[in-house]
């Protein structure tokens, strides 16, 4: 089976009141899509990068009582795991897909990735115009690229739970989120971008 697009019902998964109603929703209706856009992936970075990668896709194991309210698909070179390395994701909230390198809280070397970050601004700031940073991926906003300055990447480096995620934010108005081939071009796109970023964090240790 190959990934045929969102629909509309995947972003109202947010709606379902209740942990236990919306995890199961969420299993049923975009779990079996990540995975099809995972493997997919996957296998390009693998070839982009000339090692193997992994599939991970959030078990959101921790909640107990609050209903998620994204949830995505991460690709990392650990097989056991994502969170503590750079990775990649591809995720929804109820508005809008995202598209992400994402650098987290509980990333090791961190403090070294955000130093080369930093030494490399100017590259960063000639992403494309419609890249968007986040600081936090428990918040649904994010800011242009345009709009970064140094300071949010000294953030980063100082600060233990900050974070630094950038790519893309495809709104669920866009109706090339729900054409399969169409949005796996755009994600490889995005990523195409983002690897020289990957590959600097990943030597920055």
């Amino acid at each position: 089976m190959s990934f045929t697009g969102f629909e509309e019902k995947d972003f109202d998964t947010f709606t379902i009141a209740g942990l236990e109603a919306r995890m199961e929703a969420i299993q049923a209706r975009i779990q079996p899509k990540f995975r099809e856009i995972g493997n997919e992936l996957t296998d390009y970075l693998a070839t982009q990068l000339g090692n193997e990668m992994f599939l991970h896709i959030a078990k959101h194991a921790r909640r107990t009582v609050n209903p998620p309210n994204d949830t995505w698909l991460a690709v990392a070179n650990n097989k056991r795991g994502y969170k503590k390395h750079p990775h990649f994701q591809v995720g929804l909230f109820d508005d809008h897909v995202f598209i992400w390198l994402a650098l987290i809280y509980e990333l090791d070397h961190k403090s070294a990735i955000a130093q080369a970050f930093l030494n490399d601004f100017n590259r960063l700031k000639q992403l494309p115009e419609d890249f968007v940073i986040s600081l936090d991926h428990t918040k649904k906003g994010a800011k242009q690229i345009s709009d970064l300055e140094k300071k949010d990447v000294e953030r980063f480096r100082d600060v233990k739970k900050a974070e630094f995620l950038i790519g893309r934010h495809y709104s669920k108005e866009d109706n090339r989120v729900y054409n399969g081939t169409t949005f796996l071009q755009l994600a490889k796109f995005t990523i195409d971008y983002l690897l020289p970023f990957y590959k600097l964090a990943l030597n920055s240790k």
